[in-house]
């Protein structure tokens, strides 16, 4: 992450930045987005630490559409059962021009928060972004083991997509297919 937020972000003076999955587990993001003119947002299923805003439903995101210019989820999309309602929230909320930047495991041991659901290589990330109409900026995979014991079952696939700048009628198209999907979204547990 450190290395996508210094490529893709380091010239920018204001960014909104949301990060989906945000509780500190095991390491946070935060940091990397502690400049000023950038305002961060921690998002989580559950109150903890680097949380700022709970949701009730990983389905429907509490942000205004075209509100955010920066959405990172880390290590996070596995663990949402219906991954492409979230995919098409952020995407919703993102302004053009925006960025996603999205790190999903590849591989690795079942690892139940509350659930383990997907595992995600470049095809998935190509796929998410013809499903978003977003253009992928950056995609790749872990495929090698990490030399530290701890770390070597675990890959991920790590993608940057952007948000294209959209006429207003495709904008009206896709903030009515919002508005009819929030009326089918499953119900968290």
């Amino acid at each position: 992450m450190t290395h996508l937020v210094a490529t893709h972000l380091a010239t920018r003076a204001t960014l909104s930045i949301a990060d989906l999955g945000s509780c500190d587990v095991n390491g946070s993001y935060r940091h990397l987005f502690d400049r000023p003119g950038w305002r961060y947002v921690g998002v989580d299923l559950a109150p903890g630490a680097n949380v700022d805003v709970i949701l009730k439903t990983p389905y429907r995101l509490p942000f205004a559409s075209a509100s955010l210019d920066v959405f990172v989820s880390g290590q996070a999309f596995e663990h949402v059962e219906y991954f492409w309602l979230t995919w098409l929230e952020m995407v919703r909320v993102l302004r053009p021009g925006g960025m996603i930047i999205l790190i999903a495991p590849s591989r690795g041991p079942e690892h139940r928060f509350p659930v383990d659901c997907w595992r995600f290589y470049p095809d998935a990330y190509a796929a998410l972004a013809r499903y978003g109409d977003l253009d992928l900026l950056e995609v790749h995979t872990d495929w090698e083991p990490d030399a530290v014991e701890d770390s070597a079952s675990w890959g991920d696939t790590v993608g940057v997509f952007c948000k294209r700048r959209q006429s207003f009628g495709r904008r009206l198209l896709l903030e009515l297919a919002s508005r009819l999907r929030s009326l089918t979204i499953p119900q968290s547990r």
